[in-house]
């Protein structure tokens, strides 16, 4: 039977593929690493790693090996991590906020079924603009966010909901008639662009410098809030890339949402800082994991949940 240790250092040099790195991580001597993986080939009968001077693979056996047990030890940390976290509580506060009303439904689901699980733990909702979301994470005041991927800076968990990508545009711009358009058409008009505090990854993503093909994409004015930015679509001073839901949400009959075919859908789900990860946090992102994904508060299309929908 292995023990602990001698599956963490096969592991681990598996992954690292160098014995100094591997003894560096595990904070035992190169001797020691070789010393476990030879003892782990005399029991398995077979090498599980072909060493040169110049370079360290796993053997066909050796990765065989790697790829069965890695879940194996996940799935053992995970319930430890579980069994450690129900030993002690989940107490305390959590701040839990929300980007646009298209997440306010979202969260109350989840927070209410954390708050059923966790009596002992206050859950604090709150709705924070464009212009503070990161800084509101950064500063403590707001535990966990939900938000759109890409997020960068900050752990996120699983995907929650995805949409479809719209172009909001203005109801009398000449693509309003449209029924679809491509992502290429983001050359041809200026595209409104999010607060200069928001995040550079999901700014790229939403309101890309370029085309597909290459082709700049000209750069319209900045709005501080999502209303005021589409306002300024609104008013014909660009166009802006937006999930399905804005449609549901921001129904404006100054504004046309027409689908652009050729993009990926919008992910959403909850991101905090990575420091911050405590048993609060873990727990409130698998309660969400488990009332969205696995169905216990049944979401609409819309991202809504089902009793909010009516």
């Amino acid at each position: 039977m292995l023990e602990r240790h001698e599956i963490e250092t096969f592991l681990t040099l598996a992954e690292e593929l160098h014995f100094g790195r591997t003894a560096e991580r595990l904070h035992v001597t190169t001797g020691r690493v070789s010393h476990v993986v030879k003892k782990l080939e005399r029991g398995i009968g077979a090498p599980l790693f072909e060493r040169t001077s110049r370079r360290v693979r796993l053997t066909a056996i050796g990765e065989r090996l790697a790829d069965d047990l890695a879940p194996l030890v996940a799935g053992i940390e995970e319930a430890l991590r579980r069994a450690t976290d129900a030993g002690r509580g989940v107490s305390g506060e959590l701040t839990v906020a929300f980007l646009g009303e298209w997440g306010a439904p979202v969260v109350s689901a989840v927070a209410g079924l954390f708050s059923r699980r966790h009596p002992d733990c206050t859950v604090r909702v709150v709705e924070v603009q464009l212009s503070g979301s990161r800084a509101s994470l950064l500063d403590g005041s707001v535990d966990l966010l939900l938000a759109s991927y890409p997020f960068d800076g900050m752990a996120r968990g699983p995907a929650l909901l995805t949409e479809r990508r719209l172009l909001a545009v203005a109801q009398r711009h000449p693509l309003a008639c449209r029924e679809s358009v491509s992502l290429e058409v983001l050359g041809d008009h200026p595209v409104v662009q999010y607060p200069a505090v928001t995040s550079a990854a999901f700014k790229r993503d939403r309101t890309p410098e370029r085309t597909p093909s290459g082709r700049p994409v000209p750069a319209g004015p900045a709005g501080a809030t999502f209303s005021e930015m589409l306002s300024l679509v609104a008013m014909g001073h660009g166009v802006l890339p937006v999930g399905e839901d804005t449609q549901h949400y921001y129904p404006r009959p100054d504004l046309a949402y027409v689908p652009i075919h050729d993009a990926p859908p919008i992910e959403r789900g909850f991101v905090w800082l990575e420091s911050n990860t405590t048993a609060r946090v873990r727990e409130f992102v698998r309660t969400a994991s488990d009332t969205i994904l696995n169905g216990q508060s049944r979401v609409t299309e819309a991202g809504q949940p089902a009793s909010a929908a009516r």
